[in-house]
């Protein structure tokens, strides 16, 4: 599981050593970086499997690296920040951010966020292999292009709403809880992670309903979960 390339950007040494000290007892391959230009460089010439970024770096903001790099790739980032306001956090999750970790961390969470990201992109490998097409009124989802299109026009959207939409779709009719989705593309269910959760569906709704008010695709079910509706 651990042949993973991990890019880790991060400006502070004592704490880049930690990560890949880390990372190296785990067997896991990685590259550095101490900067957002060198992290952009890298990311686009070692196509990485998984980032995990600092945002707080000395020329540009993590926040616009994610950006940057997430006008294409949609390589999965972990965000491991001093930033703990929630305003931060959905900034970063808004340009494209995957996960947040709060510093001071433990290694133990570390590697556990990284075993879930992993499986993450294993369950969206497979589904993608185990079909490869889906129709629902004007929405139609290839995933074995990894694509999405509403009317003919393709959705562009960030890897973990890509991922939400593909768990409701391949569940169609299905209401889904917050534990089974906060599980299948976040890989926990802590119940803090619903907050995170809402901001997604609410930011793939704006893209798929043409009136998010009167949702057609995506139903809430108050304090339960969601259901993708079968769309005539």
């Amino acid at each position: 599981m651990n042949k993973f390339q991990i890019l880790v950007v991060e400006d502070d040494a004592p704490v880049r050593n930690l990560i890949t000290t880390t990372l190296k007892a785990h067997d896991y391959r990685f590259i550095t970086a101490a900067c957002g230009e060198e992290a952009i460089t890298l990311a686009a010439t070692h196509n990485p499997d998984i980032i995990l970024l600092d945002l707080g770096l000395p020329d540009i903001d993590g926040v616009e690296v994610i950006r940057r790099i997430r006008s294409w790739s949609i390589v999965p980032i972990i965000v491991i920040s001093a930033r703990s306001e929630d305003t931060d956090k959905i900034d970063a999750l808004d340009q494209g951010a995957d996960d947040y970790l709060t510093k001071p961390f433990s290694v133990e969470e570390l590697l556990a966020r990284l075993r879930a990201t992993q499986r993450r992109l294993i369950i969206v490998q497979n589904s993608q292999l185990s079909q490869a097409h889906y129709e629902n009124g004007a929405l139609t989802i290839d995933f074995a292009g990894g694509c999405a299109f509403l009317s003919g026009v393709e959705l562009h959207m960030t890897p973990t709403e890509y991922k939400l939409l593909c768990l409701l779709a391949q569940n169609t009719g299905k209401v889904l809880t917050h534990k089974y989705i906060l599980e299948n593309v976040w890989g926990s269910n802590l119940q803090s992670d619903v907050a995170s959760l809402r901001v997604f569906m609410t930011m793939l709704r704006k893209k798929l309903e043409p009136t998010p008010e009167s949702p057609s695709y995506i139903q809430t079910h108050i304090g339960v979960g969601y259901r993708m509706l079968k769309v005539e």
